[in-house]
């Protein structure tokens, strides 16, 4: 199952990787929903946008009512939605650790859950969760950020047996730096102190990511399933 024509939600489309997968699948003639707590600039007959938290279950609910009444399916996932922060650990407010957590964790969660319902009607589905190279750097200063995809490669492993049935596949891909904002605030000599524990010394670009998810979309990939695929070489 190639990606045209199929239906895709993506979550975090505002800006940066969201942003552009959900241009780059637009183009390839797929329909795609997308969210974020912000508007979105991409106009197309074939997206629609949902303003919400990924973490607001009534909200997000509403959102897959959307899908079901409008498009009868959904054959893709991709659990973008992030957020980080670099703190010593002592320096660490609760409030941030709850944030991390409800945006990293319990978003993925709640979508992955409500897409895997549509997904086994059709006996078919693919999902894509967004993780990090830094569950295995161990980097200091990103003990909450860590621990939050951490528990997203232990959440995608599981579901990956528990949907397998259904043909449905669960997938992670861990990320390295690359100019979004989600970095914008981090020095350039912490950026390139993580590049340089990379095979590939250098920042990931867009296409890294959309070849990736085009291969684990299609539906001769449907052996692979349960993987933590690690950009740079790690």
């Amino acid at each position: 199952m190639e990606a045209e024509s199929k239906v895709i939600l993506i979550t975090g489309t505002s800006k940066g990787i969201g942003k552009y997968l959900s241009e780059y699948y637009l183009e390839k003639n797929c329909f795609v929903y997308g969210c974020s707590r912000k508007p979105s600039e991409i106009e197309s007959k074939n997206y629609r946008h949902f303003c919400l938290d990924v973490c607001d279950e009534k909200e997000v609910m509403k959102l897959f009512l959307n899908i079901r009444n409008e498009s009868k399916k959904l054959d893709i996932l991709i659990n973008n939605a992030g957020i980080a922060s670099m703190n010593h650990f002592l320096l660490t407010p609760l409030n941030t650790m709850t944030d991390i957590m409800n945006t990293n964790v319990i978003g993925a969660f709640l979508f992955t859950r409500e897409a895997a319902k549509l997904m086994r009607k059709n006996s078919f589905g693919r999902i894509i969760n967004f993780s990090s190279v830094a569950v295995q750097l161990d980097l200091a200063g990103e003990a909450v950020y860590a621990s939050s995809k951490a528990a997203l490669n232990s959440f995608t492993k599981i579901t990956a047996k528990e949907f397998a049935e259904f043909n449905i596949t669960v997938n992670a891909i861990a990320l390295t730096p690359m100019r979004t904002d989600l970095i914008k605030n981090v020095p350039e000599e912490k950026i390139n102190k993580l590049i340089g524990k990379l095979t590939v010394k250098r920042l990931m670009e867009f296409k890294d990511i959309s070849n990736l998810t085009d291969f684990l979309i299609r539906e001769e990939s449907g052996f692979i399933t349960g993987q933590i695929i690690n950009f740079g070489g790690i």
